[in-house]
């Protein structure tokens, strides 16, 4: 493994992150816990073949009243009933996909990758074997979009399965603070942290099963935003047969509320 160049191990790596982002042709449904400014919530998740869909199922570890039970039947009731609303929703959702895609596709050029040999395994990878490495942002890179210019103070560490060169976990830290369009639009403190760990759910289906940020930055010259959040996934099951999203959010009403 080591006889190979690390960039080329970034190169696979970043290739199969985008197959891993747009998951084409497979679906899944599963639960996802959240813990953000929104507070923390279970929902149950179904990726239908018309974007994404969920239903919200406990929240602050408790079983939703009738009332906010109610309030999320409706939500995905007028969702069903306004299919042009829905898709306003999966616009805004890839236009947020479409920024991670152009900065994952950088990756291999904007930092410089080293081995890091006999670092410990992630034990997450069903003991599978990874290559481990170190990243930090290459001097000569020059960012192409003003969002780019955020990789030029991050660094971190990354866990590449050996077989697939899926990333198993990544831990990305701020070590330099970084301006956004010469800061007028943003200011990103040093200090923040970025983690995500991934799973193959089942037939080369890989997933996040953690994603946490904490960023501080200030935003427009004027406004501080701490993000502080959190999201676990599991209980992922593979849907042979792709659904409607209607169809979905039908599944899901139809789901019986866990008693907690």
């Amino acid at each position: 493994m080591l006889a190979v160049a690390p960039r080329a191990w970034a190169v696979d790596a970043v290739a199969n992150e985008l197959t891993v982002l747009h998951h084409p042709g497979s679906y899944l449904r599963y639960r996802m816990h959240a813990h953000n400014d929104n507070g923390d919530q279970v929902r149950d998740v179904i990726e239908s073949k018309d974007g994404t869909v969920a239903r919200a199922i406990l929240r602050d570890g408790r079983p939703l009243t009738e009332e906010e039970d109610k309030a999320e039947r409706d939500r995905l009731g007028a969702l069903v009933a306004a299919p042009s609303d829905f898709a306003r929703h999966i616009h805004n959702e890839e236009k947020e996909k479409k920024i991670a895609d152009d900065l994952i596709r950088l990756m291999s050029d904007a930092m410089i990758y080293t081995y890091v040999p006999d670092q410990p395994q992630t034990g997450t990878n069903h003991g599978d074997r990874e290559v481990v490495m170190d990243f930090e942002p290459n001097p000569k890179f020059k960012p192409p979009t003003t969002a780019a210019e955020a990789l030029t103070g991050v660094k971190g560490r990354v866990w590449i399965d050996s077989k697939t060169r899926v990333v198993v976990r990544i831990e990305g830290n701020i070590f330099q603070a970084v301006n956004l369009g010469w800061g007028m639009l943003a200011h990103i403190y040093p200090g923040g942290r970025v983690v995500l760990d991934q799973t193959n759910a089942g037939g080369q289906r890989w997933i996040y099963t953690l994603f946490t940020e904490q960023i501080k930055a200030r935003a427009l010259l004027i406004k501080d935003i701490n993000i502080q959040a959190k999201y676990d996934a599991e209980g992922f099951q593979v849907l042979s047969d792709p659904v409607s999203y209607q169809d979905a959010i039908r599944i899901l009403l139809d789901t019986p509320l866990p008693a907690n």
